[in-house]
């Protein structure tokens, strides 16, 4: 976390003792070399006072000149070491500077490292350091920046807090405007709370001392290529003063994690589907089925969980009809004479599959998807892995939708991502890719639930809790295709409430409702509008002399 206001100085004091340490370095070897120097001076002097009270002589002579030449080589040496020595400490009091104003260079402990060991800085670990803190101080001076944006659909808004909650406009999983935030969000704003409070009682001219309970409220916003940046607001008991401190946690290059090959052409996917009654839209998903996975590239498998008997033999001819037409054989009918309970269906369609880790798809009667959501399920679905949990679209009432258009558009023409087609079904979890041996790891479906919903959710919650990773995401290519949606008033309370509130959001969208209720007074005001606009003209031509036609 970096501090974007206020004087704030971030030398440690293990820092100072490091640069304190290479600067007596240099301090004792400049005096030992000194040292040298004078010893070696002092040698000469005498030896030219002994020389001179001794006899003049060839080799006396001689060796008063090799002591002269030896006192000007000492005296260059001298020179150039000192002259080192120099610039050494120079240099020391430059990166001194560079730290009593803020931010201390990532690259400097191998710096300090290498000049008190005398070794040579690597290279390569010298040029990844300076990178990464040319790239640190970049961001944040980007955070701090005010972006031009394109219109109001481009900007990206802030979100603010409180002790207890976040208000932000990019959370719709609750439909809450106020909302306790997630557990990573949570340690994040703790922590930027905390670094906080840690800044305010660090400065020198404040005699207060800060707690966590004196945080006001904040506003915080993360560029997804540079970081997220914080202004928090503090305030004291014992003054009228707010005190904020901005803050900035800036993001570091991209960095591998790993990468992988994934040979989605020897994956079959085994679609599981519980069923009962509803035959004319089974026939509309076969139409779509056959389109998509029989004549696509991909290998599929469909299971058919049938509950009951009426019906059973007519869903039986669906399906052969698929052989004699198309020769298409993977599929096989699983009957049970029994209640409908959808994770019963999944759990007894996954029972009888006998071949080897088959990949899964739970899926409803009622889904539309395309070849791309078939290849998403492949290559995001890996078994010991991840589990795909798509988010799907779902489609409104299209005889709301397309009310004034005749005709409707063909229902592969209605499967389109628009704010008033649909909606992203976000708090549906039924639609899921996973592989037989990590479902049945986890204890597959609670089957003593009975009827609409819930056993989606605990499943889901269970992989939450697990060692997989579950990868949740809006798809493109799957839709939720509209239907009427009954609520029995014998399910249990949570489920009634759930069916009820799926019920009223599956209809039309927020524009399109309003403008059925207030249909009336829409039409009216349109009326009246229209015949004060037709007496407008009536009175013109009048006043310009002319007759009225009538």
């Amino acid at each position: 976390m970096i501090v974007m206001s206020g004087k704030i100085k971030f030398l440690s004091v293990k820092m100072w003792g490091k640069v304190g340490l290479v600067l007596l370095v240099a301090f004792i070897i400049f005096l030992a070399k000194l040292e040298t120097c004078t010893t070696s001076l002092e040698g000469c002097i005498k030896m030219g006072e002994i020389m001179s009270n001794q006899a003049e002589g060839p080799n006396g002579q001689q060796k008063h000149e090799d002591c002269m030449t030896l006192l000007s080589e000492m005296e260059e040496r001298h020179r150039t070491e000192s002259s080192v020595l120099k610039q050494q400490i120079a240099e020391l009091k430059l990166e001194l500077a560079k730290y009593g104003d803020g931010m201390q260079p990532l690259d400097e402990p191998l710096r300090l490292k290498s000049r008190i060991l005398g070794e040579t800085m690597d290279t390569k670990r010298l040029e990844e350091a300076q990178a990464l803190q040319k790239t640190v101080i970049q961001q944040v001076a980007k955070i701090d920046m005010q972006k031009v944006y394109k219109d109001e659909y481009d900007v990206n808004p802030f979100s603010s807090m409180s002790s207890k909650y976040i208000y932000t406009l990019g959370e719709s999983l609750r439909h809450k405007p106020a909302l306790h935030p997630r557990s990573d969000q949570k340690d994040d704003l703790v922590e930027a709370v905390f670094f906080a409070v840690e800044v305010l009682n660090k400065r020198k001219s404040n005699s207060h001392k800060f707690a966590v309970e004196h945080f006001v409220d904040g506003i915080f916003r993360t560029d997804f290529l540079i970081g997220t940046y914080y202004n928090m607001v503090f305030g004291h008991p014992d003054n009228n003063y707010y005190y904020t401190v901005q803050l900035a946690r800036p993001f570091a290059p991209l960095q591998k994690v790993k990468s992988q090959v994934i040979d989605s052409s020897k994956i079959t996917i085994n679609f599981i589907m519980p069923l009962k009654g509803r035959l004319d839209k089974f026939r509309t998903f076969i139409k779509r089925f056959k389109s998509i996975a029989i004549d696509g590239p991909i290998e599929v498998f469909l299971t058919v969980v049938y509950f009951g008997t009426e019906g059973l033999s007519e869903l039986q001819d669906i399906l052969h009809s698929l052989t004699t037409q198309y020769a298409f054989r993977n599929f096989k009918v699983v009957s049970l004479n029994q209640e409908f309970s959808r994770g019963l269906g999944l759990q007894e369609g996954v029972a009888s599959w006998d071949g080897s880790n088959a990949l899964l798809f739970f899926c409803d009667v009622d889904i539309a998807f395309t070849q791309k959501f078939l290849e998403h399920c492949r290559y995001y679905t890996i078994p010991g892995q991840t589990v795909y949990y798509p988010v799907v679209f779902s489609l409104y009432n299209p005889e709301i939708v397309y009310h004034d258009q005749d005709p409707k558009p063909s229902e592969d023409d209605q499967l389109k991502i628009t704010k008033e087609t649909g909606f992203w079904r976000d708090f549906g979890f039924g639609m899921t890719c996973q592989y037989r041996t990590d479902f049945l790891n986890i204890g597959g479906f609670d089957t003593n639930i009975q009827g609409w919903g819930m056993e989606d959710v605990e499943l889901y919650r269970r992989y939450l809790q697990s060692h997989l990773k579950v990868i949740r995401v809006p798809d493109s290519g799957i839709f939720h295709t509209y239907h009427p949606k009954d609520c029995p008033t014998t399910l249990a309370p949570e489920q009634y409430r759930m069916c009820i509130g799926s019920k009223a959001l599956g209809e039309a969208s927020h524009h399109m409702m309003g403008r059925l209720v207030f249909k009336d007074t829409i039409n009216m005001t349109l009326f009246n509008m229209g015949k004060t606009k037709l007496n407008a003209h009536i009175r013109k031509k009048q006043e310009d002399g002319g007759e009225d036609d009538g």
